[in-house]
């Protein structure tokens, strides 16, 4: 396939090269490009070195990205363009980032130090593919493999065996034997790495089109980074209802919601608290009653850990806390549910439980689809009439309460009070007949 590198990082491989330097386009742009993708960044690499590469480009707006690696970004025609100068890594601190680099002349060292061969092929601005390792050969298999030694990689960065995995969801790729192999010899490396890290590519791999076989192939990996779902491997749930063990039964229900990261984030984590709920009646059926809430608390500890934003861990423990809410499909019931969170929640709550649902047994699943398919339609219904489920709907607000009198918390409670009976299709929302109400009832 043919590589059309952007006007930007061609110019500035044009400016390089007119001072007498080597460069290329290199990585992910190349790997991405090769895939038919429009890549989302295009990097450079070359011989100069990064003091000699601000005088190169006098005139643009340069930042030190990272000068003690060899990189500086250059703004080309409002295109942020990342140079990196050839390098050859040291010794690596805490299995994550080298102490020091050398830099050199030889494209060779330079490519030979990183991760994978797909991301380890560069491009000059005639298009020509410099490739050492076969990562052309390797995207064309759909196989994902480590420049040279693969426990020699991990042991550098412990950051790429996530970064691996997550490479194989989201494109579809088988891991090679040697790489797969030093992946579980090397795992307990990823303690080292930071939360923040981690919850990234976690995100990413989650979302990816092969994330189910990722997380069944790997899964004792991921135990590494969420300890809480190991109990989950193997537990069977003995019910009815299910035909999968309580792992197996997660990594279906991700692969049945949409790609989208606090919504499979929640997937993952939604019956994580289910092994220590479980229950066997005498019958020897198991139960798992008040598991969502067990779940959900988890699910709070773990993402806090991972170093989530407290809006998303919020949103996603209350996805977890009502996923087993079964709300009665009726007009009234969801109007309260919609009320208590919004019309966006109830949505993503709906979705959430067909993906719950699918993950189980075929017993009850078309009862069970069509009651979530009802209330989806009431819903619906409710937000094209713009019906009043809030406060803020109200057609009398705080200062009309004022006016009758009304003060302090006299008028949040009275405002609930008028809410539930909107709601309860006890009133209107007119403002004349609320203001009689209130006046009837002070």
């Amino acid at each position: 396939m043919e590589i059309f590198i952007p006007i930007q990082a061609k110019r500035a491989i044009d400016i390089l090269e007119r001072n007498g330097y080597k460069a290329y386009a290199v990585g992910g742009c190349v790997r991405d490009s090769l895939l038919g993708k429009t890549p989302h960044d295009w990097d450079i690499c070359t011989d100069c070195r990064p003091e000699k590469m601000k005088e190169v480009f006098d005139g643009f707006r340069t930042i030190d990205t990272g000068l003690k690696h060899g990189t500086v970004t250059v703004m080309i025609e409002n295109e942020l363009i990342e140079i990196t100068t050839f390098r050859s890594d040291g010794e690596y601190e805490n299995h994550r980032k080298p102490a020091q680099v050398e830099f050199v002349d030889d494209l060779y060292l330079d490519l030979e130090r990183r991760d994978f061969t797909i991301n380890a092929m560069c491009c000059c601005k005639s298009d020509e593919i410099i490739d050492l390792y076969g990562g052309q050969k390797d995207l064309q298999s759909g196989i994902l493999r480590c420049v040279g030694n693969a426990s020699q990689r991990f042991e550098e960065d412990a950051l790429r065996i996530l970064r691996g995995l997550r490479f194989a969801s989201v494109l579809g790729f088988k891991i090679h034997d040697d790489t797969k192999k030093a992946m579980f010899e090397k795992k307990q490396l990823l303690e080292c790495i930071s939360s923040e890290r981690i919850s990234e590519e976690l995100k990413k791999l989650l979302c990816g089109k092969a994330a189910e076989r990722i997380l069944s192939e790997y899964k004792d990996i991921f135990a590494i980074i969420i300890p809480e779902l190991k109990p989950c491997f193997g537990f069977s749930q003995n019910n009815p209802h299910h035909c999968y063990d309580v792992w197996e039964h997660i990594i279906k229900s991700i692969s049945y919601v949409r790609p989208e990261p606090i919504i499979r984030v929640a997937m993952l984590l939604h019956d994580i608290g289910k092994p220590s709920m479980a229950t066997k009646d005498a019958n020897g059926i198991s139960h798992f009653k008040k598991h969502q809430f067990v779940s959900a608390q988890m699910a709070d500890e773990i993402l806090k850990r991972l170093r989530f934003d407290s809006r998303s861990i919020s949103y996603i423990h209350n996805l977890i806390w009502e996923h087993d809410n079964r709300i009665p499909a009726d007009m009234h019931s969801v109007k309260r549910f919609i009320s208590k969170y919004d019309f966006q929640f109830m949505m993503d709550y709906l979705e959430v439980r067909r993906g719950d649902t699918y993950a189980q047994s075929e017993y009850r699943r078309a009862e069970k689809l069509a009651e979530l398919d009802e209330i989806a339609r009431l819903t619906i219904e409710l937000a094209e009439q713009d019906t009043c489920l809030k406060i803020s709907d109200i057609a009398v607000n705080g200062n009309d309460l004022i006016a009758l009198g009304l003060d302090g918390k006299n008028i949040g409670i009275w405002l609930e009070k008028l809410l539930d009976l909107i709601i309860d299709d006890t009133l209107k929302n007119d403002k004349k007949e609320l203001l009689d109400y209130i006046k009837d009832n002070l």
